[in-house]
C-alpha cells in the first residue's frame, strides 16, 4: 500500500479484508512519506511502516503487487519505482496530472510488461456492472453527480475530481470516440472549478450531458441513457437499475401506466465496489490478463477530462467569467 491517507486506508481495510476472507494475498507494508502515519495504519492491519517505496522493496523483495494511493502529481514517480522493481500496481484515478505523464506510465507498463490497473471505482458498482449487458445502442445520457462541499482534492477541477468517474462509464458504454466538446464551469468555494456542465456528441451521433458539483447540498449519483426501444436508469450510490422497455423488449417486466411499457429491476450481486476492483486487480496480477480498466482506458478518461478542462478555459475567456468574477 503506497499511502496512508484516508483512501488509502481504505485499501488497506479491504486487503486486510480479504486476507481474512481466505484470498491469497499478505498485506506487507503501508509506505508513505508521513512515516508516524504510515505506522499508525501499519499497526492497526499488522503489517510494516516503511518511509519510501525503496525501503519497502529492499525489505522484502517478494512483493508482487501494489496500490498507488498518493497524490496525482507523485503517481508517474510512484509506479515507474514499484514497476521497475518487478511490481504490477493499480493506480488510483486520475492516472497522472498530464497526458505526457500519462503517457510515460503507459510506455512503462508496456516496455517492462506489467500488469497497470487504473482506479476507476464505479466500473466496479454492482450497479454499472449490471447494466454493461444491457447496452445495445445508446443514443442519449443524462449524467449527475452532486457532492457536498469537502477540503479534499481542491488541487483540481471537478471534472478531473468527480466527473472523470461519469467520462470513463460513458465511454465505455458509448464505445465510439468524441467528436465534439461543449463545457462550461464556474469556481464557487475554491479557486478551481467547482460546478461544470458538459455536452459531448460521439461520432455515433450518441449525446451525453454531464452535470458535476462538489458545492451541492445533497448526494445525486444518477446516470441515465436511452437507446432504442428503452430507457435506463442507474443510481451509484444506491446501487441499483431500472430498465423501461417499450412493446415487450425488456422480458418479464412489470407493467407501468403505460401498459405498452415494461419495467424491470435486474438482479444485482451486491458486493463494495472497491472489493470487487481489489479482487479483479489480483486476479489479473496472478493470470497475467488485462485488467478490466487498463491503463490504456485510464489514459483515455484523463485525455478526454483534460480536453474537457480546455474547453472550460475557452469558454470562460470568450465569456469574460474572469472579468465578472473579479
Amino acid at each position: 500500500m503506497i499511502g496512508a491517507g484516508a483512501f488509502g486506508r481504505n485499501h488497506a481495510r479491504v486487503y486486510d479484508k480479504l486476507a481474512k476472507q481466505g484470498e491469497a494475498v499478505r498485506l506487507a507494508g503501508i509506505v508513505d512519506t508521513d512515516l508516524a502515519r504510515a505506522d499508525l495504519l501499519a499497526k492497526e492491519f499488522g503489517c510494516r511502516a516503511f518511509g519510501s517505496v525503496e525501503q519497502l522493496i529492499a525489505t522484502y523483495n517478494e512483493v508482487q503487487a501494489a496500490s498507488v494511493v498518493v497524490p496525482t502529481v507523485s503517481h508517474l514517480e510512484v509506479s515507474r519505482s514499484l514497476m521497475e522493481s518487478g511490481i504490477d500496481v493499480l493506480v488510483e484515478k486520475p492516472l497522472a496530472p498530464s497526458l505526457a505523464e500519462a503517457d510515460e506510465i503507459v510506455r512503462l507498463a508496456q516496455q517492462l510488461k506489467r500488469v497497470v490497473q487504473v482506479g476507476h471505482l464505479e466500473r466496479f458498482n454492482p450497479a454499472v456492472r449490471a447494466t454493461v449487458p444491457l447496452v445495445t445502442q445508446p443514443m442519449f445520457f443524462e449524467v449527475h453527480r452532486l457532492s457536498m462541499f469537502s477540503p479534499r482534492s481542491l488541487d483540481v477541477d471537478v471534472v478531473l475530481d468527480l466527473m472523470i468517474h461519469d467520462l470513463d462509464i460513458v465511454l465505455s458504454l458509448a464505445r465510439s470516440q468524441v467528436k465534439e466538446i461543449r463545457a462550461v464551469g464556474l469556481p464557487i468555494l475554491s479557486r478551481k472549478v467547482d460546478i461544470a456542465n458538459v455536452r459531448l456528441e460521439f461520432e455515433s451521433g450518441c449525446v451525453a450531458n454531464f452535470t458535476a458539483s462538489r458545492v451541492s447540498t445533497e448526494l445525486v449519483r444518477k446516470l441515465r441513457f436511452f437507446q432504442p426501444g428503452q430507457y435506463i436508469s442507474l443510481d451509484y450510490s444506491r446501487q441499483d437499475v431500472l430498465v423501461f422497455s417499450v412493446g415487450g423488449e425488456g422480458g418479464s417486466g412489470e407493467p407501468s401506466a403505460n401498459p405498452q411499457i415494461k419495467i424491470n429491476k435486474p438482479e444485482l450481486q451486491a458486493e463494495e465496489p472497491l472489493q470487487a476492483e481489489l479482487k479483479s486487480f489480483l486476479e489479473c496480477v496472478r493470470k497475467r490478463s488485462k485488467p478490466l480498466v487498463s491503463v490504456e482506458d485510464g489514459r483515455e478518461a484523463l485525455n478526454l477530462a483534460l480536453s474537457i478542462v480546455f474547453a472550460m478555459a475557452e469558454h470562460g475567456k470568450k465569456a469574460q467569467l474572469e472579468t465578472l468574477q473579479k
